[in-house]
C-alpha cells in the first residue's frame, strides 16, 4: 500500500500528544461549566446545552493544539494535520460512506451484535436540538475526530511503525474511545474500529485528512438517516 504522493514527516512528537491530552480535561471542565449555565436559560433543553458544551470543548482543545503548533514550531494547524483540498479520489470519498455503513451493518448482523439502547432519542426533543445534533453527527464530529486521530495521531504512528500499523492502531484507539457509548460492547467497538481503519486508509492513500473526513461524514449521515427512520419520536 503506497500513498498517492510522499507525505512530509510530522514535526511533532509524542510529548506533544501528551500536551494535547493534558489540555482536554481543563477544556472539558470549562466547556461543560458553560453548558450547564447555558442550560439554565429559559427555553434551553439540557441536551441542547450539552451539545453546545461539546462544541465549545472541540474549539478549546483544537485551539490549544493550534497554539501549541504555533508557539513551539511556528506551523499552522489545518495544513499541518493534512487538510488538503482538492485531493485524489474526492468523489469516491463522498459516495463511499453509505456502502461502508451498509457493509459494517451487515457485519454487525453476522456477528449477532446486541441491540443497545443509545441515548440519542433525547436529541429529538425539539427542532434546535435535533438540528444541532445532526450537525454534530455529520459535520463537527467527523472533522474533530479525523483531525485528532487521522491528522494528529496517525502520522506520528506511521513515522514510528509504518503505515499499516498506524492505520490499525489509530483505528483501535478510535474504537476504544467510542466503546462507552455502546456499554463497552466488544462487537460494537470492533465495528467502529473497522470503520476507523477504512477512514485511516483513505487518509493514507490520499494524503489528506479531508478525505477521511468526507468518508466519515457520509458514513455518519447514512447511520443518522437510518436512526431517524427507525425513531418513533421523529
Amino acid at each position: 500500500m503506497t500513498p498517492s504522493e510522499p507525505e512530509a514527516q510530522p514535526f511533532w512528537g509524542y510529548q506533544d500528544v501528551l500536551l494535547f491530552l493534558s489540555s482536554a480535561l481543563p477544556a472539558l471542565i470549562i466547556a461543560f461549566g458553560v453548558a450547564k449555565a447555558f442550560s439554565l436559560l429559559p427555553g434551553v433543553s439540557k441536551p441542547l446545552g450539552g451539545l453546545v458544551g461539546q462544541f465549545l470543548w472541540y474549539v478549546l482543545i483544537f485551539g490549544a493544539l493550534g497554539l501549541l503548533f504555533r508557539l513551539r514550531y511556528d506551523q499552522p494547524l489545518w495544513a499541518s494535520l493534512g487538510w488538503k483540498l482538492p485531493f485524489p479520489g474526492m468523489a469516491a470519498c463522498l459516495v463511499g460512506g453509505p456502502p461502508l455503513a451498509f457493509a459494517i451493518g451487515a457485519l454487525g448482523y453476522a456477528l449477532h451484535t446486541p441491540q443497545i439502547k443509545l441515548p440519542f432519542d433525547q436529541m429529538l426533543i425539539d427542532r434546535p436540538t435535533t438540528v444541532l445534533f445532526a450537525l454534530f453527527v455529520v459535520v463537527f464530529g467527523p472533522i474533530s475526530e479525523e483531525l485528532a486521530f487521522r491528522g494528529f495521531l496517525m502520522p506520528l504512528l506511521a513515522r514510528s511503525f509504518g503505515g499499516v500499523a498506524a492505520i490499525m492502531v489509530s483505528a483501535a484507539v478510535f474504537g476504544s474511545i467510542h466503546a462507552p457509548e455502546y456499554q463497552w460492547s466488544w462487537r460494537h467497538a470492533l465495528l467502529v474500529s473497522l470503520a476507523g481503519a477504512v477512514f485511516g486508509w483513505a487518509r493514507y492513500v490520499t494524503g489528506s485528512t479531508a478525505a477521511s473526513t468526507f468518508l466519515h461524514s457520509t458514513y455518519n449521515l447514512t447511520q443518522l438517516a437510518a436512526f431517524l427512520a427507525q425513531s418513533k419520536s421523529f
